[in-house]
């Protein structure tokens, strides 16, 4: 009876890698798949192209702001006596403008604005940059939870195949068991430790099935398939993993590949020319213009072109002005702070991503040597437990030990490809 069991005993290390064939999808996505359906379909990309369409608005807007300001008015009325009263002699006067017609086009430029107008243009366009670098950030934020959905995805998807392999390996020890029981040959104890692991089996599936059932929604609800039931077109082999030495690169030269340094310089880059806009309000203001007028308030046609000079200086606003000047230049400071502080968190953070990358290799590589030695751990007890040198429950323990390591490898390896894309990310690229 014991050598019918090494039979199924080997089975389990042969099946360990084969892909589960009830998967419930409707359609199996590869990682680029999912990829390109998140850049697709994404709330969070819509939303970041929108606000690029805003800030490209905003420029345009400013942009208007070099031509000249052209307006049209026109007015009449009609009055119960003349507005102009004027009294001839006693007992003898002249009314007139009891009612008119008045109206014209005029046209006025902007020569001088204290900088205002071309530096709200550069405020427009770094917004527009801005919101460039942001649309990249929410692009890479998106790319980074996908790829995390997908693993998860992939991970319980792995332990699911471990463990129906165990349970069909299982199935068949309780039947040997069994029999075994029923001729004399083993105990009922032993019976019970055999139908126990097999509880115990049967519960982690129905956990990690349900886990899975909602890791697929989320990724299905991520990429823009909600309605759909979907799977990933991965099977994970025991194998290393591509080194990732040829992925490292220096932080001081990936530093300016980054979204986020360059978001922290043009944000200074913001605050310097809000300061400059502070600073234009409070000079004078000079434009010239010119129009075409019409009346009729004395009963006759009266056309004529007009042109104007104007200067405007603010004398009270420097008392209020002043203060908002001041402040600016306290943010101007602040984001040089911020820009100075940020780039050194930057360069740490590529420091660690490497760190977390490298010991996520190191990890899969001793997840990877213990799934060997779980194996022939087991090949050993199976063969122990056929000669009857080993007893059923380090037989048992043999099989919790495979499970355990594959599920380490299983968890070690994905965990290594969300770790490369968070170090390609955290380098610019």
């Amino acid at each position: 009876m014991k050598q019918k069991l090494l039979k199924p005993i080997l089975l389990l290390l042969s099946m360990a890698c084969v892909p589960l064939a009830t998967l419930h999808a409707q359609r199996a996505y590869t990682l680029e798949e999912c990829l390109k359906e998140a850049l697709a379909h994404n709330i969070r990309l819509k939303e970041a192209a929108n606000g690029l369409r805003m800030a490209q608005h905003t420029r345009q807007e400013a942009f208007t702001r070099h031509f000249p300001t052209v307006s049209a008015s026109g007015g009449a009325f009609l009055a119960d006596k003349g507005l102009l009263q004027m009294e001839l002699a006693p007992g003898t006067g002249v009314s007139m403008m009891k009612d008119g017609l008045m109206g014209g086009v005029s046209a006025s430029l902007p020569l001088f604005t204290g900088g205002q107008v071309v530096n709200g243009n550069k405020l427009a366009q770094t917004g527009v940059e801005i919101a460039r670098l942001q649309q990249g950030m929410s692009q890479d934020e998106v790319l980074l939870t996908t790829e995390t959905y997908f693993w998860q995805v992939v991970t319980l998807e792995e332990k699911l195949r471990t463990l129906a392999t165990l349970a069909a390996q299982v199935e068949r020890l309780q039947a040997d068991v069994q029999n075994a029981v029923e001729a004399g040959m083993a105990t009922r104890n032993e019976l019970l430790q055999v139908r126990l692991r097999g509880n115990e089996i049967t519960a982690a599936r129905i956990q990690a099935d349900n886990a899975l059932a909602f890791a697929r929604d989320l990724l299905a609800q991520y990429i823009g398939h909600p309605e759909d039931s979907i799977g990933v077109a991965f099977s994970l082999r025991e194998e290393m993993p591509e080194r990732p030495d040829a992925l490292h690169r220096a932080p001081e030269a990936a530093l300016l590949l980054t979204h986020e340094y360059h978001l922290l310089r043009h944000g200074l880059q913001a605050a310097q020319l809000q300061h400059k806009l502070a600073v234009g309000k409070l000079l004078p203001a000079v434009a010239v213009g010119g129009g075409y007028m019409y009346d009729n308030l004395m009963g006759k046609d009266h056309p004529f072109w007009i042109g104007f000079a104007t200067v405007s200086v603010p004398l009270s606003g420097w008392w209020g002005g002043s203060h908002e000047v001041k402040r600016q230049r306290i943010q101007v400071e602040n984001a040089r702070n911020r820009l100075e502080d940020q780039t050194q968190m930057l360069l740490l953070r590529m420091r660690h991503a490497w760190d977390d990358l490298t010991d996520a290799y190191r990890q899969v590589e001793i997840a990877l040597q213990s799934i060997g030695q779980s194996k022939e751990n087991l090949r050993l007890n199976s063969d122990y437990y056929a000669a009857g040198t080993c007893t059923l429950s380090e037989l048992l323990d043999a099989q919790t030990l495979y499970r355990q390591s594959r599920d380490r490898y299983v968890e070690a390896r994905t965990r290594y490809e969300v770790k490369k894309r968070e170090y390609l990310q955290a380098t610019g690229r």
